[in-house]
């Protein structure tokens, strides 16, 4: 009989954070389960190591990552490793909001350990493809700009909800159908399909990202969009550019003057 005590949901998700090994960090949020204890007053210290991650790939400006040409094998695989960094990224996003913000419902946790795990799926979809391809994780230099907003983030959760999964995560919504659309007609279905996959589940995780912004606001007697226009500019987000994928906006948990707030910036 194991009569060794499970690890606590918060502290697993910081181990899972930590941990370097793309593999390893992989199959320690598939062992993460919504019945495990939960403390949701906890206050961990920040451990150094902050996410953890491979030593490739190299992180460089996102002017250095290399072309994406669909016509062959190699741009394509540059275009999928990107993605793949795009979810790995995505995944220590939903372990730090995950163990970082003490003091919310249960629901809240129990909702990012529904994305981290989504999040690691997608990453390994993408990774077994990319070695299709030829290519493995690491194989092309990458940029960093979803974790940067993350760490100017660190003590404001309404910020972090605003401009992660409202703001850097819904450009994924706009922009996948193109770039699924332009992998089919280059002939690579398994990887048009995958993004078919990640842009379904990516409805869901914005969804998640609005409706704690939301509520947060409310709690607060904050507007929704005067709020978010605030925080864009304090924490120097970018400005969204169009076309917009309102279908999948909508979806999401955008309501109508969000959208329109958002079309007006875009003029």
């Amino acid at each position: 009989m194991n009569n060794k005590p499970r690890l606590e949901l918060r502290a697993a998700a910081l181990a899972a954070l930590l941990e370097s090994d793309t593999a390893r960090k992989c199959a320690a949020i598939a062992a993460m389960q919504a019945d495990m204890p939960l403390d949701t007053q906890a206050n961990y210290p920040v451990a150094a190591g902050i996410p953890g991650r491979p030593e490739k790939p190299e992180l460089v400006s996102p002017g250095k990552v290399g072309r994406r040409a669909m016509n062959t094998v190699a741009g394509r695989a540059v275009l999928i490793h990107a993605l793949a960094h795009i979810e790995m990224n995505a995944i220590n996003l939903a372990a730090d909001i995950l163990w970082r913000f003490p003091g919310l419902p249960q629901q809240f946790y129990l909702d990012w350990l529904r994305v981290l795990q989504e999040e690691a799926y997608h990453f390994q979809l993408l990774e077994a493809h990319l070695l299709t391809l030829g290519f493995a994780y690491g194989d092309f230099p990458a940029h960093n700009s979803l974790w940067e907003m993350a760490e100017k983030t660190t003590d404001d959760l309404l910020a972090r909800l605003a401009l992660v999964p409202r703001t850097l995560e819904a450009r994924g919504l706009d922009a996948t159908p193109a770039v699924r659309a332009k992998l089919a007609q280059a002939g690579d279905l398994a990887g048009a399909e995958i993004l078919g996959i990640i842009l379904r589940d990516e409805i869901g995780h914005v969804a998640i990202g609005n409706y704690w912004y939301k509520s947060l606001c409310a709690q607060s007697g904050l507007d929704v969009v005067t709020t978010y226009a605030a925080l864009a500019l304090r924490y120097e987000a970018p400005v969204l550019r169009g076309p917009f994928n309102l279908e999948a906006r909508r979806a999401a948990g955008f309501d109508e003057a969000e959208l329109q707030a958002l079309q007006r910036v875009d003029l």
